[in-house]
């Protein structure tokens, strides 16, 4: 019958024939596989009393503070009271026996969610210790605490209940006889069992270099698991293509439920169900997650990629070589030849790129394209300032305070915005600026695509894209260098092995994805930049005063004029300013001048002329 077990049942059915107290923690909420009827999912509280039941418990005494004593009948509860009274006690130390309860009547199995038995705490507890106490075996009682999260407050501030709580259960498991008798010491004990959500919400002193207590961890369900509960429900969903076992479909469907509970299978049954609307497991998988059907992901099509060049190009400009590194990135994603497409079986984020070179050369910029292209929209690049995150503690502003510190209810400022734009691209700016203890949880990200957040929380970044920019060399690479590519690439392998003592993050990343940025040599990506610029402008002269076109007469002297003054050190960073300087600070003097009559400037076009080196405007 063991055979059956799922590992941790295993654990717990050996460990209690073994302990006076077992910690059952993790994932306790969920269904758990039937120990007498492997393939039924049943809640973990009657898998316990079947476990329980088979290891030769009499009695399984369920108890939480809001129902009270369940899983014994009235009577059967107050024959175990009746075991610590003074009548009792006295009894026992005569004959120099435990109290010995007599061959009662077997009683049907009560259920551990029927109606409970008003008792508090310390009566439990109180009856609990008496039992553990006891040197016999022939009628051992077991003690579920389940909720036990919501028993005791905070571990560094108890009450003078709870300390004594403590220390009864203390004294009831130290202090009980040994036994050495061989016949006896292969048979169960009465036990303790607490069931919660984390050991940190148990004070320490109860299981910390105790060996009467041992701690099991509840798990989620692994592939394996996850894959039989899926085929179990096979008929029940509703998808089309349907799930066929050692189908794609399936395998796919299952790797995606990583990090998933039986719960949670479940509902996707139902919800497949009650969805009027056939999809793929994938869609209702995201449907589920996100609360939307389809991914950005899925509308990432041949026809579309075949166009990145160009519409990342309108943006970006003078950077030819970085768009289509992008680009070979983004098509080996999309062919899942790097598992990061199509498939669930890698859950590392869809693309890392590492985007390194001189300031205002558009790396920022090429991101937002990015975002824009994948997601539809420039406000799905998620950006994070690094020079922001260069202490030691600042992680904890990225996946928020251990609990009991002062913030630790909000989050983290990384785990929160992937939580609520699961399809996003990450935006780490300037990362060389971070403090190294930072880098660490790059690592995790990385490497097997999730989070752990300060409240316990798991935040997946299998559906985004991360981006890495920095400045790293840019001091150091030669303006006149005629191989700025391998010279950056150096560069970043020195910084990371050398300064950071940190290959590894490198390693993550991959060299492949390293693009260098090319220094703006030529003063026509600067125009270019320029020209960009002017479309802002153009839109905001018509939303707000209602002007038709801003139209430059001599285009190519105008936008020569413009840059003329622009330091190219700065890459197309001076660009912004020259315009402000040159030609919108003029522009906005001359809206000004014919603001008395707003009339007289709506629907007309402002002509932008030159004329000795200054430029002039009049209306048409």
């Amino acid at each position: 019958m063991s055979s059956a077990l799922l590992p941790w049942q295993e654990d717990f059915r050996r460990e209690c024939g073994i302990r006076r107290g077992v910690i059952l923690h993790g994932n306790t909420g969920d269904l758990t596989s039937s120990p007498e009827a492997p393939g039924q999912w049943i809640a973990l509280p009657t898998a316990l009393m079947s476990l329980l039941r088979q290891r030769g418990y009499q009695h399984v005494v369920f108890w939480n503070r809001v129902n009270g004593v369940s899983g014994v009948d009235a009577r059967t509860w107050g024959e175990l009271q009746s075991s610590v009274t003074p009548s009792a006690a006295r009894k026992s130390t005569s004959e120099g026996n435990a109290y010995d309860m007599g061959d009662l009547p077997p009683t049907p199995m009560a259920s551990p969610a029927s109606s409970g038995i008003t008792a508090s705490a310390d009566d439990l507890l109180t009856v609990a210790a008496q039992w553990l106490r006891q040197p016999r075996a022939e009628k051992p009682v077991a003690f579920v605490l389940d909720w036990t999260q919501y028993l005791f407050g905070s571990i560094n501030s108890l009450s003078e209940n709870e300390r004594g709580w403590l220390l009864r259960l203390g004294q009831a498991t130290r202090d009980a006889a040994v036994v050495r008798n061989a016949d006896s010491i292969g048979q169960p004990q009465s036990l303790l069992v607490l069931l919660c959500g984390g050991l940190n919400v148990l004070p320490p002193s109860i299981y910390l270099n105790n060996p009467l207590f041992r701690e099991i961890s509840i798990p989620l369900p692994p592939r394996q698991i996850r894959e039989s509960a899926v085929l179990g429900l096979k008929e029940v969903f509703r998808l089309q293509p349907p799930l066929q076992q050692g189908g794609r479909e399936l395998a796919d469907f299952v790797d995606g439920l990583e990090g998933q509970s039986i719960r949670d299978i479940h509902n996707l049954a139902r919800l497949s169900r009650q969805e009027t609307e056939v999809s793929s497991a994938l869609s209702l998988l995201n449907l589920y997650r996100h609360g939307r059907r389809h991914s950005p992901w899925e509308q990432l099509d041949h026809k579309k990629l075949q166009t990145i060049v160009e519409t990342l190009g309108r943006r970006v400009k003078g950077q030819g070589e970085a768009i289509e590194s992008v680009r070979r990135i983004l098509v080996r994603a999309f062919t899942g030849l790097s598992g990061l497409q199509h498939s669930y079986r890698q859950r590392t984020p869809k693309g890392v790129l590492f985007f390194v070179g001189p300031t205002g050369v558009g790396k920022t910029e090429l991101a937002k394209s990015i975002a824009e292209f994948l997601f539809g929209d420039e406000e799905a690049c998620l950006r994070f300032d690094m020079s922001e995150f260069n202490h030691e503690h600042a992680d904890q502003r990225l996946v928020g305070a251990p609990p009991g510190y002062v913030g630790y209810e909000a989050g983290g400022q990384l785990t929160n915005a992937v939580k609520q734009k699961p399809f996003s691209l990450l935006l780490f700016d300037e990362i060389e600026k971070a403090h190294p203890r930072i880098l660490d949880k790059f690592l995790q990200i990385l490497e097997d695509g999730r989070l752990t957040d300060g409240k316990g929380e798991t935040v997946l970044f299998s559906d985004t894209v991360i981006v890495f920019t920095s400045n790293i060399g840019a001091a150091e690479v030669s303006y006149e260098s005629q191989d700025v590519r391998n010279e950056f690439i150096q560069k970043v392998r020195q910084h990371f092995v050398h300064e950071l003592k940190r290959p590894e993050l490198l390693g993550r990343i991959g060299e492949a994805n390293i693009i260098p940025f090319n220094f703006m040599r030529d003063d026509s990506f600067l125009i270019d930049i320029a020209r960009a610029k002017l479309e802002p402008l153009r839109k905001g002269l018509k939303d707000k005063w209602g002007v038709s076109d801003l139209r430059l007469v001599k285009e190519a002297e105008i936008l020569t004029l413009l840059v003329r003054d622009v330091d190219r050190g700065t890459g197309g960073r001076g660009v912004p300013n020259a315009l402000t300087n040159k030609l919108i600070d003029p522009l906005a003097d001359f809206l000004f001048l014919h603001m008395v009559v707003p009339d007289q400037i709506r629907g007309k076009v402002i002509e932008v002329h030159i004329a000795g080196g200054r430029l002039l405007f009049e209306l048409e």
